[in-house]
C-alpha cells in the first residue's frame, strides 16, 4: 500500500461520484424525448432508423409485447451471430484464415454476447476473424447493453404511470440508447484508448523477433502432420527453438470501449484486459475501470429524476457504493496478507500484471463482478482464497453492486420491493412504493427474479460436480476446484462473463449448460421484472400516509443493505464455506490445490 494507490482510489471514486449526475441528467433528457446537445446531429438519424425499421415512435407496448419484442429481437440475434461464426471462413476480413467456429462454441458465444454475459470459452486472437469480431461481437455489445437499459426504462414507466397499460416502445428505447449514449461515449473512450496504444487496424498478424530466444518442447509430428506416440502411448516430445513471436492486430479499441461502457466484458484478445494490446498502460487501466461504473451509476441518478424522488435514488446509490467500497477494502486487505504457501513473499503478484499491481487488480476484479462487466486485468483464479471470495460473492448477489447497464438497477429494485413488502407487513399496512401498493403478486415475482439465477447456479454446479464431463474441466482439485465450478455458473446465470480461469469450459457439456444458464438467467429475470412493471403501471397512485415506509432515509438504506446480504448468505453460505473459506484455512496450514 502506497501513496500512489490511495491517490488512484480517491480519484476513481471522486470521478465516479462527480460524473454520475452529469451523465444521469443527460440520459434522463434523452429518454424523456427532450432536446440535447447531440439532437441536431442525431435526431435526423433517429427518424431515419424508425423509417427503415417501419417503427412508429409514438406506438407503445404492453408489458407482454415489450417482453416478446426483447425476446424475439435477441433470439434472432443469437441465430444470426451463430451463422456468422459458423461461416466466417468464407467471409471477408479474415487475414489469418481462421476456420469456422464449431456449432456448440458458436451457440455458447452467441447466447453469451446477446445476453450481455460475454462468457468466452475461446481466445479471440486465435478463433474469431476481424469480420466476426467487428460486425458480430462488437455490434451485440451495443445491442445487449441497450436491451438492458430498455427493460429498466419500462420499469421506470411502470412506476411513473397510473392506470396505464403501456410501458413505452422497445424499439424507440434501444434506438435512443444506442445513438445518443452508447455510440458517442464509445467513440470518446476508444479514441482515448488508442492514445495509450490499444490497437485499432485491419492488418494481418505481424511476426516479431525475440530479444532472447528460448527452447520449448512440442509433440513430434510424422509426415502426415499427426503426433508420434511412444511405447507408453503418449506423444513423443522434442525440443523446439523459439526466436519469433506473432503479434496480433485488429480493430480492438472500438470493441474494448463498448465492452466496458456496456458492462459486456468480452475481450478482443484471450487475456482480456490483461493483454498489453488491450490494456497497455496504467491510464488505460484506469479509464477501463471507470468506464465499467459510470453508466450504471448514471442510470441510478436518471432513475431518481424520472420517478421524481432523487433522495430515494441517492439511498440506492449509497447502498451500492457501500457494498463496492466494503468489498474492495476487504479483498485488498486479503490479497495483501502473507501466504505461507509462497513463503510469505509480498506483494502477491501471481496472476497479476506488473504494470498494474495488487491494488488495481483487486479494484478491477471487484468492479467488474459488481457491475456484471466480466472484463479482467488479472486472473481471479490466482487470488488468495478470501480475496477470490469477494468477486464470487458479487456474482452470487446478482451483480447488483452498481450492476450492469439497466440490469443492475432493476435487479436491486427487486430487493427494494421485498424490503417494502416486509416493512408493510411489520406495521400491519398494505406496503407502498413510490405511490403504488405492493401486493403479494408483485412480491412473488420479485422473489422469482431474485431466486431464479440462484437456482440455476446451484443446480448447474451440482450437475457439474456429479458428472464426469463437469469434473473433467477442473484445473484444480479440492475446494478450489469447487470454487471454479461455482464461479462459472454464477458468472453465467447472472450474466457477468468473468471466469476463475482454472476451469476448462470448451467442452460441449460446459458450452451447453453454461449457455442455458445465461439465457434463462437473462430472460427469466426480464420476464418477472416486466410483469411487475406492467402490474405497477395499471395501479392507481396513492398519497403517502403515516403508515408508508419512507424509502429515502438511512433506515431504508440499512434495511436494504441487510436484506441483500442476508438473502445472499442464506442461499450461498454453505457453498462459500466448502469453497474459499475452507481453502483459506488449508492455505494457512501450507496446503494448496
Amino acid at each position: 500500500m502506497n501513496v500512489n494507490d490511495w491517490v488512484q482510489i480517491a480519484l476513481y471514486f471522486g470521478l465516479l461520484i462527480g460524473l454520475t449526475p452529469l451523465l444521469g441528467g443527460y440520459m434522463a433528457r434523452v429518454f424523456q424525448g427532450e432536446r440535447t446537445l447531440l439532437s441536431p446531429l442525431l435526431a435526423p438519424v433517429e427518424k431515419l432508423v424508425y423509417r427503415i425499421g417501419g417503427t412508429a415512435p409514438d406506438e407503445e407496448m404492453t408489458w407482454r409485447h415489450y417482453f416478446f419484442a426483447v425476446l424475439i429481437f435477441n433470439v434472432l440475434g443469437i441465430l444470426s451471430l451463430m451463422a456468422l461464426q459458423m461461416t466466417q471462413a468464407h467471409l471477408p476480413l479474415n487475414p489469418q484464415q481462421f476456420p469456422n467456429v464449431p456449432w456448440a462454441l458458436a451457440l455458447n458465444t452467441a447466447v453469451s454476447f446477446i445476453t450481455n454475459t460475454n462468457w468466452q470459452a475461446y481466445a479471440g486472437e486465435s478463433t474469431m476473424s476481424y469480420f466476426t469480431q467487428l460486425t458480430g461481437l462488437a455490434v451485440h455489445n451495443f445491442l445487449s447493453a441497450a436491451s438492458g437499459i430498455g427493460v429498466l426504462l419500462a420499469v421506470i414507466r411502470g412506476l411513473q404511470r397510473a392506470s396505464a397499460k403501456s410501458l413505452g416502445s422497445f424499439w424507440v428505447d434501444i434506438t435512443r440508447c444506442t445513438l445518443y449514449i452508447l455510440l458517442p461515449l464509445s467513440v470518446l473512450l476508444a479514441l482515448a484508448l488508442c492514445t495509450q496504444g490499444v490497437v485499432q487496424n485491419f492488418k494481418a498478424y505481424v511476426p516479431a523477433s525475440l530479444v532472447e530466444t528460448h527452447t520449448t518442447q512440442v509433440p513430434k509430428m510424422d509426415d502426415q502432420g499427426q503426433p508420434v506416440n511412444g511405447a507408453d502411448g503418449k506423444p513423443v516430445m522434442v525440443d523446439q527453438k523459439v526466436d519469433t513471436q506473432t503479434v496480433p492486430e485488429g480493430p480492438a479499441a472500438s470493441q474494448i470501449a463498448i465492452k466496458h461502457l456496456g458492462t459486456n466484458g468480452g475481450g478482443f484478445f484471450g487475456q482480456n484486459s490483461a493483454h498489453p494490446l488491450e490494456n497497455p498502460t496504467p491510464l488505460s487501466n484506469f479509464l477501463e475501470m471507470l468506464g465499467m461504473v459510470i453508466l450504471p451509476a448514471g442510470l441510478v441518478y436518471m432513475f431518481g429524476l424520472m420517478v421524481g424522488d432523487q433522495r430515494h435514488a441517492g439511498c440506492l446509490l449509497a447502498v451500492m457504493l457501500v457494498l463496492l467500497a466494503g468489498e474492495f477494502g476487504t479483498a485488498w486487505w486479503a490479497e495483501s496478507q502473507p501466504n505461507p504457501v509462497t513463503a510469505n513473499v509480498l506483494p502477491q503478484m501471481e496472476g497479476k500484471e506488473q504494470r498494474f499491481g495488487v491494488m488495481n487488480s483487486v479494484l478491477f476484479a471487484v468492479a467488474t463482478t459488481g457491475t456484471s462487466c466480466g472484463a479482467v486485468n488479472a486472473m481471479h483464479d490466482s487470488f488468495q482464497p478470501l480475496a477470490g471470495l469477494l468477486p464470487l460473492w458479487n456474482l452470487m448477489l446478482g451483480c447488483i453492486v452498481l450492476g450492469g447497464v439497466g440490469a443492475g438497477l432493476y435487479g436491486i429494485l427487486m430487493h427494494v420491493l421485498i424490503v417494502v413488502f416486509i416493512a408493510g407487513l411489520m406495521v400491519g399496512r398494505t406496503p407502498e412504493y413510490l405511490g403504488k401498493k405492493i401486493q403479494a403478486w408483485e412480491a412473488a415475482w420479485a422473489v422469482i427474479a431474485i431466486l431464479a439465477p440462484n437456482t440455476l447456479i446451484l443446480l448447474g454446479s451440482a450437475w457439474a460436480c456429479s458428472s464426469t464431463a463437469g469434473l473433467a474441466g477442473l484445473g484444480n482439485a479440492g475446494p478450489h476446484g469447487l470454487s471454479e465450478i461455482f464461479y462459472g455458473y454464477a458468472s453465467s446465470a447472472n450474466n457477468n462473463g468473468s471466469a476463475f480461469a482454472g476451469l476448462t469450459a470448451t467442452s460441449n457439456f460446459y458450452n451447453l449448460t453454461l449457455g442455458a444458464a445465461m439465457f434463462l438467467g437473462r430472460f427469466g429475470v426480464i420476464f418477472a421484472v416486466l410483469a411487475i412493471a406492467g402490474s405497477m403501471a395499471a395501479k392507481k397512485t396513492v398519497p403517502a400516509s403515516s403508515g408508508t415506509f419512507p424509502v429515502n432515509g438511512a433506515t431504508f438504506a440499512v434495511v436494504l443493505l441487510g436484506i441483500i446480504i442476508i438473502v445472499g448468505a442464506l442461499t450461498f453460505f454453505p457453498a462459500l464455506c466448502l469453497g474459499p473459506i475452507v481453502e483459506h484455512g488449508l492455505m494457512l496450514l501450507g496446503r494448496t490445490f
